[in-house]
């Protein structure tokens, strides 16, 4: 029998050997012919061209299958289980969410073996790469890039000093133009359409040492012809840390986007989004935290930069559960400074979270973005790191440090968008036809579309999703496995706890066509594809990654298991308890908004039954907050001609006035109310930096840099009696299993009473929170029935209202509370809470 020699190959693409007992799993039978009963065979261990391990075997197939279409994927061994599929990629079919490869059997190519190849992720693969060679103790670097559309390809490289290649100068141009030492190196194309270089073709690469931090960029010739440079979407560096973006004019027109002013030729004035690409060695890291030179002198293994990460005295939290998260925005520290926060800024500020007892910072985006004053949400590079904040390095010694405390670190990720302003990014990478424009969704041919008028209009076809650009492409493999590599990075190179994704809802649920806004669902369903992907391949390599998405559809399967047809995060952000808490830009009278109509000072009934609806959901795998960054200033709406902004949580409490005296001790003490029905809820508690000692400056996308707050400053003066009511109340949340649970019960609500009662509770115990904003305290007691509360004895444990906090002492100090019948008759504060153990 004539037989066909296929070669498979299973690359996972990182340094981690984590995936044993690897079997390889295809539709052949014994005989090498076609069978719909699945034939295992054992795959053995490697350590691939990419330095990372892998696993390869070959298998014959009988030559009269040639032509035939087979399918095959990996069974193996992970931290997350036994016998785990490991292709987490779904097939290109919009009506299945199959998990499989296949092949077509080709006739023998000189007695070579058919390639077969799957790659996890592609962290080590395009890019950029340490390249090992069979036989040799020093790595060579290979350039790989994805251009399906391009004629031709090369990687040219620039100057250190001005970190920048111009389209339209000379090559002999100091600041603008290539290294006339070095390269260019020609790239030849895979049937992939990927682009790589040969290091038998050019020598030069076979030492990385060479080009360690050169410059570099990718000269395409596009569909058209036409001459484009292009960084490399998959660089771990970007130079830069401005806001200057050259643009190729003549020197005396050479301006910013931003700023009236020209290049200096200095590579630290540059936009790092139009700036070169650096070459860098992931598996080292610097040092020091910082040295007057770039690039810097030492360097230290990665493993030896790791191996104190961890304090047996202060473990990380792995649970979202056990979660209190503190929203950190870099940009925003360094108050008094005449610069943006940075990670130098977030270090010093780590002893301060650890008093205030949070156990996870959430990050603002810190991946390349598109000017040095930035919220971060205009993601163009997704490997490259922030280099106003600091850059790559800086971040691995922030987050070493965050361990070390014994704080998780979860960074925002943005997958729904790109940066607008991304042309040398991702924008018409390799085509300047929509259609071809790789990293966005496009239906149709551009001829298709045109304005009532007649006029073409080819832009009519990208699709919108209710954020700021087109949605990515998300049917393409390619394009899906950039964003699932960057993230396997963070993870797996700098140690990330755990990621936000941004309004996953714009994935999976608001693609629009561009044209007339009809909904386009085949885009929301390879959208979920995606997220699946995204979650089963986390989950694979890491099972205690914290994977949480900004969703505001309230649809379950969100925190559902792909296998059963969920998105696979562990929790959701739940909007909508927001608005029923604060809600302060929310037109209408569909949501509660406790605090700004209790801010007005007077005595009418408030809507608590609308907020006790959604507390009872937040036991459903949601976080919770009752400020967050895109509620803190940036929210609002039009009425009587007037424009009503949202402001932060205690300028609401009473309605913006002066917070001095009576009046601010007012708005503490419904700040108090709002921190502790978050905290007490069944969701993981998040809050904003600077609401724990009272922040009330407008936090704005426009704005933020001149609004900064003194957070080490006010928590010794204006701000410390809120600062130990939040010690104090996130200790209780710690201390208690109870209160961390999933678990709650909406025992009583009044709304002209201004009073909620719930139960929370766990296997250890019993826990009641009785809250009110009612502006009278009732002291005498309140009466509240239900028959779920059970006859016993409750202790006060907690009280918002204790003098250390500023409130009265009002409460039940010292004494139980009988609950007979179902009634229980307990004290309760004004403006407060209290907590009760039964």
């Amino acid at each position: 029998m004539a037989t066909v020699t296929v070669q498979f190959t299973y690359f996972t693409g990182f340094r981690r050997a984590i995936f044993n007992n690897p079997r390889l799993i295809g539709s052949w039978d014994e005989n090498g012919r076609y069978s719909q009963q699945w034939r295992s065979q054992q795959m053995q261990p490697i350590i691939a061209e990419d330095g990372c391990p892998g696993f390869q075997t070959t298998v014959e197939l009988d030559d009269s299958q040639i032509g035939w279409l087979f399918r095959w994927g990996v069974m193996l061994d992970s931290p997350a289980g036994n016998n785990l599929w490991g292709i987490p990629t779904e097939i290109n079919d919009r009506n299945s969410s199959d998990r499989y490869r296949s092949f077509t059997l080709q006739s023998p190519n000189n007695n070579q073996p058919q390639q077969e190849r799957y790659y996890l992720v592609y962290s080590r693969r395009l890019g950029a790469q340490l390249y090992h060679f069979p036989g040799q103790s020093q790595p060579g670097l290979r350039f790989a890039v994805w251009a399906p559309n391009a004629r031709n390809v090369e990687v040219v490289f620039g100057n250190r000093s001005s970190g920048y290649i111009a389209d339209d100068v000379f090559r002999e141009d100091p600041d603008f133009g290539m290294d006339p030492n070095l390269g260019p190196f020609p790239m030849s194309r895979t049937e992939e359409g990927i682009w790589q270089t040969d290091v038998t073709v050019s020598s030069e690469l076979a030492d990385f040492s060479r080009f360690d931090h050169i410059p570099y960029m990718f000269r395409i010739v596009n569909e058209g012809g036409r001459v484009v440079y292009r960084t490399d979407l998959y660089s771990r560096c970007q130079i830069g840390k401005g806001n200057i973006n050259p643009d190729g004019k003549p020197f005396s027109n050479r301006y910013s986007d931003t700023q009236d002013r020209p290049f200096s030729g200095n590579y630290q004035d540059l936009d790092g989004t139009k700036s070169c690409s650096v070459v860098i060695n992931p598996d080292t890291v610097t040092r020091h935290f910082q040295e007057p030179v770039w690039p810097e002198l030492e360097f230290i293994p990665e493993e030896e930069f790791w191996s104190n990460e961890f304090s047996l005295e202060r473990p990380v939290p792995q649970r979202v559960e056990d979660l209190v998260i503190y929203e950190l925005h870099v940009g925003a520290l360094g108050y008094g400074q005449n610069r943006p926060g940075n990670f130098e800024d977030a270090i010093a500020l780590l002893p301060y979270l650890v008093q205030l007892g949070v156990n996870a910072v959430e990050l603002l985006p810190m991946s390349e973005f598109r000017d040095e004053v930035n919220w971060g949400y205009e993601t163009s590079h997704y490997f490259a790191l922030e280099y106003s904040a600091g850059g790559r390095d800086q971040l691995k010694h922030f987050i070493r440090e965050c361990h070390c405390y014994g704080i998780a670190v979860i960074l925002d990720v943005v997958y729904n968008h790109f940066n607008p302003d991304g042309e040398r990014a991702e924008w018409a990478y390799d085509s300047d036809l929509p259609e071809h424009n790789i990293y966005y969704w496009y239906e149709g041919n551009s001829g298709d579309y045109f304005y009532p008028d007649g006029r073409r209009f080819p832009e009519g076809g990208y699709l919108d999703n209710v954020s700021t650009g087109f949605a990515p492409r998300f049917y393409e493999e390619m394009v899906r496995k950039m964003f699932i590599s960057s993230a396997v990075t963070l993870m797996e190179e700098f140690h990330v706890d755990g990621f936000r994704v941004d309004q996953t809802t714009s994935i999976h649920s608001y693609n629009a066509l561009h044209l007339d806004g009809r909904p386009m669902g085949n885009a929301n369903i390879f959208g979920a594809k995606f997220l699946r992907e995204w979650t089963r391949t986390m989950k694979l390599i890491q099972p205690n990654a914290i994977l949480i998405a900004e969703d505001h559809s309230d649809w379950e399967p969100v925190t559902e298991s792909p296998d059963v047809g969920g998105l696979g995060f562990d929790a959701a952000w739940y909007a909508n308890f927001y608005h029923h808490l604060i809600g302060d830009a929310r037109q209408g009278t569909e949501y509660a908004k406790l605090i700004p109509t209790a801010g007005y000072g007077t005595n009418e009934p408030l809507a608590m039954d609308y907020f006790a609806g959604a507390l009872g959901w937040s036991g459903h795998h949601k976080v919770v907050y009752h400020e967050s960054h895109d509620e803190a200033g940036n929210a609002y709406f039009e009425e009587g001609g007037h424009r009503v902004e949202s402001r932060r949580t205690i300028a609401e409490a009473v309605n913006s006035a002066p917070l001095i005296g009576e009046t601010r001790r007012y708005a503490e003490a419904r700040c108090r109310f709002a921190v502790g029905v978050s905290i007490l809820s069944a969701g993981t508690p998040m809050f904003l930096m600077g609401e724990e000692i009272g922040a009330q400056k407008p936090y704005r996308y426009s704005d933020f840099i001149d609004n900064r707050e003194d957070l080490i400053g006010d928590r010794q003066t204006n701000g410390q009696r809120l600062f130990r009511f939040y010690q104090d109340l996130i200790q209780l949340r710690h201390n208690y299993s109870g209160l961390r649970s999933h678990l709650i019960d909406i025992l009583y609500v009044h709304n002209a009473n201004r009073v909620i009662a719930f139960k929370r509770w766990d296997v250890s115990g019993e826990f009641l929170i009785v809250a009110s904003l009612n502006n009278h305290p009732f002291r005498s007691g309140y009466t509240i029935n239900n028959s779920r509360i059970g006859d016993g004895q409750w202790r006060e444990i907690f009280n918002s209202d204790a003098s250390l906090y500023g409130g009265d002492s009002i409460g039940n100090y010292g004494i139980n509370i009988s609950a007979t019948n179902g009634y229980i008759n307990p004290i309760v504060p004004a403006n407060g809470f209290v907590v009760f153990q039964g």
